[in-house]
């Protein structure tokens, strides 16, 4: 069992945060192709808007003693993530630890694995990613797990104090190493630019055409 300090995401400014809360995750994947959870980690609940950073955890197949203690290590705004280890049968997570989550002020909880207890999760309304749901869950057995260490999560490596932005599209990580500034002025500009599309095809003008996939496609033609 291995227990590590809580990392501080020093490049993540209250004023990025704010911005990174306004624009969606399929957006910034217009931009940036790595860093995108696999699609089985989706969200439990509907209409969710998540953005804070990572608290890793990681546990084996049937002991949830780490998730306990994690939950109880984490700070206002922190991200729960938690690697599985390959386990897809065993709930981590439940009404019990998602409440002790809400109360702490966690802005969310991400599991590469199942979760249970689903009614009592959409009434608390922290916000949950799971691969899915399942009635047998984890014990505490006390032997083992870590906590602030490197994981892996929806095939994503996740290290502590990465910035997380999920949605009910899906979860994206992005290191410390990101420069966010960039993905945001690029995210930012496509989603101001939506309006105006949305503009040309209402007056009649093609998709293909504004976009310039015709260009592409007679390109590609010319070349053959």
């Amino acid at each position: 069992m291995k227990i590590l300090d809580r990392v501080e995401n020093k490049k993540l400014t209250s004023e990025l945060k704010e911005r990174f809360s306004k624009v969606e995750p399929a957006t910034i994947g217009h931009h940036l192709h790595y860093g995108f959870m696999d699609p089985k980690v989706k969200s439990m609940l509907q209409n969710v808007n998540v953005v804070g950073t990572a608290f890793t955890v990681k546990t084996n197949v049937n002991d949830s003693t780490m998730v306990h203690k994690a939950v109880s290590l984490a700070n206002e705004g922190d991200i729960l993530v938690i690697d599985r280890t390959g386990d897809v049968k065993h709930a981590c997570v439940g009404e019990i630890v998602v409440y002790a989550a809400n109360v702490r002020k966690l802005a969310a909880i991400i599991i590469d694995g199942p979760c249970t207890d689903i009614q009592a999760l959409r009434e608390i309304g922290l916000p949950v990613f799971a691969t899915g749901l399942s009635p047998i869950t984890t014990k505490l057995y006390g032997q083992s797990g870590e906590i602030n260490t490197v994981v892996q999560c929806g095939g994503v490596t996740v290290h502590p104090g990465d910035l997380i932005v999920a949605d009910d599209n899906g979860v994206l990580v992005l290191s410390q190493e990101v420069n966010y500034e960039e993905v945001l002025e690029k995210t930012e500009a496509s989603e101001n630019s939506e309006p105006h599309t949305k503009k040309l095809l209402d007056e009649g003008r093609l998709l293909s055409t504004i976009t310039k996939a015709d260009q592409l496609i007679e390109n590609f033609y010319s070349k053959l």
